[in-house]
């Protein structure tokens, strides 16, 4: 039993918007809505840019189902930053992006961005996505009651989007059981700022056709003010009627593969020329980007439109929006080589699972290592601006003086009194016949941490105070006995010679000599 999907899609300006920045796709196994973000240059872009880089996934036979979507996504985001660098006026542009991928009966989901997902399914409605804004973070916090979202400063403050502001953004993926008859709906936020859950679940449940309830949602939206743009696609689980796959069947084999091949390899020829002139100054950004509708113009961006009409003629589908109309004017967002060949060699290979790149689509996709050099240049930069800080700062420290003591003596040093490790920043420049212990105390303890100076003079100065507090401390000398001399002739019989006496300096005050 083969599963297809049954879609219906619409967008709209709005009524308050000067152009459609929502793109949306819908065929028979993928369908994709992405609302765009930038202002005047990016939003549109964004969201066309990462829709065509979908449509490839509408047929079946992927190598790894499971995974492609979620990685076809990160690709398209990879894509946008490289349009931000060939034009980088779209700096800052991004896009919700909210798709199902149909295969072998299960739904593949991914989300990110405040675009929504509801289901209808064994008569159960539900809101599928979730919200990736700053008020619903509020909610899932308990800081904010859903009611009082809608009336939120910030209730537009996007946490999560596609585009150059994230290298690698998370996702939202689920993986669903698909049954025949299940719907979806899957909207940008244009649509629920407007029209309440209640009337859209009404609109799924009770709609004639899809078609219908698409219609019905869109002019419910303009009746109620439409401030943004709204696109709507519904879908159906069904499956396949001989009709259906007779069609899919009819639509591929008009496809030429002769001229298939002449146009991938117009396209890798006209955009490596592109590129190499854009390198080589011969050509500004937008020779290599078409940053909105109106300016992409030039053989790559003709070979690029060619390229999606031809893959998108080849299966039942809708195109809306942004997307559809840089489509029907040939104005497509155009990057670099690599990823206008990759859309090439997707457009050839739509009928079959990829190839597995050769080895010299490797070598050629590989950028080339250019920045082996730049780590050992920068560390030996930073060791040479090592060693200059080092030696201009002991340069520095031999400007220095500064007071201590040497062998119990008071000492001027030349350096700081501070010791890196081992290595000392200081030499003894003359040591002073100043005992320490004649000193006070506290005068005892600055001199074994060391008393800074200005300059030598300056360090003199206060040894020379030092020295006289030294000797405040130091009393007179003693005078002391000596022995008496021998009698002389002049001395009066049985009369005894007085003792002379000999100074005596307490230890504390003997020092030796200046050094």
């Amino acid at each position: 039993m083969a599963l297809v999907l049954r879609y219906a899609a619409r967008s709209d300006v709005g009524k308050s918007r000067s152009k459609n920045d929502d793109s949306a796709y819908a065929g028979q196994h993928l369908a994709v809505v992405a609302d765009g973000m930038g202002g005047h240059a990016g939003g549109d872009v964004a969201s066309a840019s990462t829709v065509l880089d979908l449509i490839h996934l509408d047929r079946t036979g992927h190598e790894d189902p499971a995974n492609v979507l979620a990685d076809e996504i990160q690709t398209a985001n990879s894509i946008l930053s490289e349009l931000v660098q060939t034009s980088p006026k779209l700096a800052g542009m991004g896009t919700t992006v909210t798709a199902l991928l149909l295969h072998d009966g299960q739904l593949e989901f991914a989300h990110i961005g405040d675009s929504r997902a509801y289901r209808l399914k064994n008569g159960v409605f539900e809101q599928v996505s979730v919200d990736h804004t700053f008020v619903q973070r509020l909610i899932d916090e308990g800081r904010l009651r859903p009611e009082e979202a809608d009336v939120h400063p910030h209730r537009n403050v996007l946490m999560r989007v596609l585009g150059d502001v994230d290298a690698s953004p998370e996702l939202d993926l689920a993986s669903h059981p698909a049954e025949p008859g299940e719907r979806w709906l899957l909207s940008s936020d244009g649509l629920d700022t407007v029209v309440p859950d209640h009337v859209i679940e009404d609109a799924m449940r009770y709609s004639d056709s899809l078609q219908d309830g698409v219609d019905r949602l869109v002019q419910l939206t303009l009746d109620g003010g439409a401030p943004d743009n709204v696109t709507v696609v519904m879908l159906e689980v069904a499956e396949a009627t001989p009709e259906e796959l007779a069609e899919a069947e009819a639509l591929a084999a008009q496809a030429d593969p002769e001229a298939e091949d002449r146009e991938a390899e117009a396209a890798a020829a006209s955009a490596g020329q592109a590129v190499e002139a854009n390198n080589d100054g011969g050509g500004s950004p937008e020779d290599a980007a078409a940053p909105s509708p109106g300016s992409g113009e030039g053989p790559v961006a003709a070979v690029r439109a060619d390229l999606i009409r031809r893959e998108l003629a080849t299966k039942p589908h809708v195109l809306v929006g942004a997307a559809a109309l840089a489509t029907q004017t040939g104005q497509i967002p155009i990057v670099t080589k690599h990823s206008t060949e990759r859309r090439a060699a997707a457009l050839l290979t739509h009928k079959a699972a990829p190839a597995e790149p050769t080895a010299d689509e490797d070598a050629e996709d590989t950028p080339p290592v250019r920045r082996g050099w730049i780590v050992p240049t920068f560390l030996a930069v930073m060791s040479l601006l090592l060693v200059a800080v080092l030696w201009f700062g002991y340069l520095w420290t031999q400007t220095q003086y500064f007071v201590s003591q040497f062998d119990g003596r008071v000492a001027i040093y030349n350096g700081v009194s501070q010791d890196i490790g081992p290595i000392r920043l200081s030499r003894l420049d003359t040591a002073y016949n100043i005992p320490l212990q004649s000193l006070p105390l506290y005068q005892q303890q600055r001199l074994d941490s060391g008393i800074a100076a200005r300059d030598l003079e300056h360090a003199e100065t206060i040894v020379e105070e030092l020295r006289i507090t030294s000797r405040r401390n130091c009393p007179e000398p003693v005078p002391a006995a000596t022995a008496a001399p021998s009698p002389s002739a002049s001395a009066p019989a049985g009369a005894t010679q007085s003792p002379q006496p000999t100074p005596t300096i307490p230890p504390e005050c003997i020092g030796g000599t200046n050094e």
